[in-house]
C-alpha cells in the first residue's frame, strides 16, 4: 500500500491518501520562524498511515530550511521521539 502525502495549505494540513483517498492529516499553524503541528488524525489505522504521515510532513519542513517544529501534537510529538534524527527539527523552546 502507498501512502500519498501532500501538504494543504489551504486548510493548514498535511494529509496522507491512499488510492485517492483521505486517510489522515496532521493540522498545523504557522508561527514566525516556526510550524506548530496542532492535532493528527489517522483514519485507516495499521496501514502505516501515520508514520508516513509524519515522516513526510517532516521531511518537507526539512527541506524547506526556514522553520522548527513546535509539536503540540501528542502524535508528532511522539513519532519525533521514536526518531530521534528529527530532533533537530524541534524548537529549543518547544
Amino acid at each position: 500500500m502507498s501512502v500519498e502525502v501532500r501538504d494543504n495549505p489551504e486548510q493548514r494540513r498535511f494529509e496522507a491518501y491512499v488510492d485517492g483517498e483521505l486517510c489522515g492529516f496532521a493540522e498545523y499553524r504557522l508561527r514566525p520562524g516556526a510550524i506548530v503541528f496542532t492535532h493528527t488524525e489517522v483514519l485507516k489505522e495499521g496501514h502505516g498511515v501515520g508514520s508516513a504521515l509524519a515522516r513526510s510532513a517532516l521531511d518537507a519542513v526539512r527541506a524547506d530550511g526556514e522553520l522548527e517544529v513546535v509539536p503540540l501534537c501528542p502524535f508528532i510529538r511522539a513519532w519525533i521521539d521514536k526518531h530521534p534524527d528529527y530532533e533537530d527539527l524541534v524548537r529549543a523552546s518547544a
